[in-house]
Parts: structure tokens; C-alpha cells; sequence
């Protein structure tokens, strides 16, 4: 059978890039990474797949003419390499209904909050100022406002009287490790169901109900 591609997304260090490399390393995540794409050429996320059989292309958003060239230069990428989901891992830009529309239910974010509580940058340091007492993160499809799409999974982390915007992150960064596979897993099984606001999960199918199918 054929695995689901993924097209990544990425900005920054990409630890959470790594994170689905090492799940695909152990059989945890049955896809394969068709294509790597960063908007910054130094990001250290491209560091992480030398020596992978990854491709990986720079698409500097600063040497587009526009948001719509930037984005249509990620369509044109992602088609000719048949992602068949997108996954932003560190992606610091907002993608518009231009690039949504041509993958709906395709995209896939993770986001360091309870959504819908704190949406944005910097939801950790949200949390710690509006004094939230449990805090955590959230795999959500992608839609056309500020994360605000159907929610797929979340995992809550305890907020510490001591906890600084940096110990938090810490505590959140690792739950998103062991969450954002488990949720892709569950799209390479097509076992996400999307019902308005809602995402079912699907039972899993035996292998002899999978054979009768």
C-alpha cells in the first residue's frame, strides 16, 4: 500500500520536524516525507534532515513579490512532489484561503495551548499572565482564521506556581513530540472524521475487516 506523503513546513529549529523523522524511524508513523519547504534559509530545521533521502527548498517569502507568489511557489512544490498532507512544524506565516483552498482537510498544526484558549504567538506566556493553572497543546486541521480550525487532539500540562515562559514551553514542546505523530498516524489510517467543528476518530480496522473491505 502506498504511504502518505507529508510536506513539511518549517521556520525554525524543527524539533518537531525531528520529531515525526523519529516516528517514521520506528514504525510509530507509516508515511514517508515527500518534501521539506522553509521560508528561512537559515533555519536549523533544514540541518536535520542531512543525510535523510528528504528534498528540501528554501522559499524565501523576502524575494517573493508577494504573499500570493510566496504561496503559490508552496503549491507548486507540494503538487509536484504529491504531498498528500501538509504539516507545519514551526511554521511562523499564516496561510491564506488562496493555499488552504487547494488542500482543504489536508493541512495539519500544532499549536502549545488548549485552543481555543490562546490563539497566536506566544501562548505560553498568555497562560502564565492570565494565570491558567493547566495549559498544553492541540493538533488542529488548518482553516482560514488564527488557529482556528477543527480540533484533532489535545493533551493537557500543568501550569507550576515556579514555571517560567521557558520551562512551560519546555514541558508543552515535549507532549507535542509524542501528540503530532499520533495525530498524523491517525490520517495515514484515515481515521479522522470531520463533522462541522468536530473530528471523529475512527475506530481501527482489523486486519480481517480490512481484507473483507
Amino acid at each position: 500500500m502506498r504511504k502518505t506523503v507529508l510536506g513539511v513546513l518549517v521556520s525554525g529549529r524543527g524539533s518537531n520536524l525531528q520529531a515525526i523523522i523519529d516516528a517514521i524511524s520506528a514504525d510509530r508513523l507509516d508515511a514517508k516525507i515527500g518534501l521539506v519547504i522553509s521560508d528561512n534559509p537559515e533555519a536549523h530545521a533544514l540541518q536535520r534532515i542531512a543525510g535523510w533521502d528528504i528534498p528540501a527548498v528554501v522559499i524565501d517569502r523576502k524575494k517573493c513579490s508577494s504573499r500570493q507568489e510566496f504561496e503559490e511557489r508552496l503549491v507548486a512544490e507540494f503538487t509536484l512532489h504529491h504531498v498528500d498532507l501538509i504539516v507545519l512544524a514551526g511554521f511562523m506565516r499564516i496561510l491564506s484561503s488562496y493555499f488552504i483552498s487547494r488542500f482543504p482537510g489536508r493541512v495539519m498544526n500544532i499549536h502549545p495551548a488548549l485552543l481555543p484558549a490562546f490563539p497566536g504567538l506566544d501562548a505560553q506566556k498568555q497562560a502564565l499572565d492570565y494565570g491558567a493553572k493547566v495549559a498544553g497543546c492541540t493538533v488542529h486541521f488548518v482553516d482560514e482564521g488564527m488557529d482556528s480550525g477543527p480540533i484533532i487532539l489535545q493533551e493537557a500540562v500543568p501550569v507550576l506556581d515556579n514555571d517560567t515562559v521557558e520551562t512551560l514551553s519546555e514541558r508543552i514542546l515535549h507532549v507535542e513530540h509524542l501528540l503530532y505523530p499520533r495525530a498524523i498516524s491517525l490520517y495515514c489510517q484515515q481515521r479522522l472524521a470531520v463533522e462541522g467543528r468536530r473530528v471523529k476518530i475512527l475506530a481501527e480496522k482489523s486486519k480481517e475487516g480490512a481484507k473483507v473491505q
